[in-house]
Order: C-alpha cells, then sequence, then structure tokens
C-alpha cells in the first residue's frame, strides 16, 4: 500500500529537443533527495522509449521537469494519454510548457503554453490559494528570482490557479494584473495536472521552500493529498 502523503513512484522527464536549461542536473539531483527523505523512488531518463503502458504501469506521477520542444515519439504520446486517463498523475515545471507544441491533448492537460519571458530578475509571487500542499506553507507574498513566463492565454478559469506574479513589480510582463504561474486542473480526459512556472535557475532547487513547493505538487499530482 502507498504511504499517506507521498508520490510512489515518479518517472522524471528531462528530455529537451529546444532550448535546455543548464539547471537541468541541479534539479535532478534536488528531485533524487526529495525522493530519498521522502520515500519515494525517481527514475530520471531522457529517452522517449520509457513511454510505454508496461512503463508507465503503476507510477505515481510523471514530470517533465525543463523539457522543451518534441520530445515524445507518436508511440509515447499515446501511451501518456492512456496512462493519464486512467488516472496517472501529471506534473510540469518552468519550460515544460514550451514542449510539445505539435501535440494539442499536451496543451490541454498542461493547461497553456509558454509565450516569452523578460530577463530574470526578482519579482512577488502572490499565493492566492494555500489549501494546497504545494503552496501551503508559503507566504502570500513571496520574494523570488526566476525566469517570469507569460502565456499564449490565461489558463483561468479553466485551471485552479494556486499563485500569480505581481507584475508591477518587474520588468517586461505581458499578462497584465491576472498572471498565473502555478495551477493545477482534473482534466475531463481524466488523472490529474499540476504546473510550476518557476525553477529557472538552479539555485532554485536548493532553495527549501521551493522543494517542498515541488513536493507538494508532485503529491497532488499523484492523488497522495488533496
Amino acid at each position: 500500500m502507498p504511504h499517506p502523503g507521498r508520490p510512489t513512484d515518479v518517472l522524471l522527464y528531462t528530455r529537451t529537443t529546444g532550448y535546455r536549461h543548464d539547471s537541468i542536473p541541479a534539479a535532478t539531483a534536488a528531485l533524487h533527495e526529495l525522493g530519498q527523505d521522502h520515500g519515494f523512488a525517481v527514475e530520471a531518463t531522457e529517452d522517449p522509449a520509457a513511454f510505454t503502458d508496461a512503463s508507465l504501469a503503476g507510477r505515481g506521477a510523471v514530470l517533465f521537469l525543463s523539457t522543451s520542444g518534441e520530445v515524445l515519439t507518436p508511440a509515447g504520446r499515446a501511451a501518456l494519454r492512456r496512462w493519464t486517463a486512467a488516472g496517472g498523475g501529471f506534473a510540469g515545471v518552468h519550460s515544460a510548457a514550451c514542449t510539445e507544441y505539435d501535440w494539442p491533448h499536451y496543451g490541454e492537460l498542461l493547461g497553456a503554453r509558454f509565450a516569452g519571458h523578460p530577463e530574470p530578475q526578482p519579482g512577488t509571487v502572490l499565493v492566492e490559494d494555500r489549501d494546497h500542499p504545494a503552496t501551503a506553507h508559503l507566504p502570500q507574498r513571496w520574494a523570488w528570482h526566476d525566469e517570469w513566463y507569460d502565456f499564449r492565454h490565461n489558463p483561468r478559469p479553466g485551471v485552479r490557479v494556486l499563485a500569480t506574479v505581481d507584475e508591477s513589480g518587474y520588468r517586461g510582463g505581458g499578462m497584465g494584473a491576472d498572471h498565473p504561474l502555478v495551477w493545477c486542473r482534473e482534466p475531463a480526459t481524466g488523472g490529474r495536472s499540476f504546473y510550476t512556472a518557476l525553477g529557472h535557475a538552479a539555485d532554485a532547487y536548493a532553495d527549501p521552500a521551493f522543494r517542498r513547493h515541488l513536493l507538494g505538487g508532485l503529491r497532488w499530482a499523484a492523488g497522495t493529498a488533496s
């Protein structure tokens, strides 16, 4: 039986065919440490052949972390779609929103697609929903340094927005007064989906609050936390 409150097994996918973040090694190490500390297995891969019905069976969550471009084969897309439709939990971090532009279902699963960003800089995350394990530990105004993503459309109201960013506090924002950054949803097609736009820089993955943010998102996606 899975232990209450923790994912049972996470497939961590970091393949890139576009821009590659140099924070991926630090992020991968942080996820392995979270798994060790909280009692769940993490399998990291960049091999699209990992997406089969057999490989996905029994996973607690699949995490696309700073992926970019087209990263799945047609067979892998079909396997991921079947797995989420059967209740599998999906989580995306940062440039997961810059991924699989040619697959409409992925955009529906994630909730919104990347449009652009200004240079990384300090800003303020506005925590809108603290009744979620990814944000319950955060202050309502969280000072953070990141690459503040704009999206092609505002995902609200199709998602449960957990946090936005205050565009008045940094240069170059393009979405206006309502700028979601972190959200989750339970798509009509099945499963659970969590996304955070945060996590550009390597040092983010050493930050205890950000690690708790990732852990909470994984727990929710895996269905081990409400």
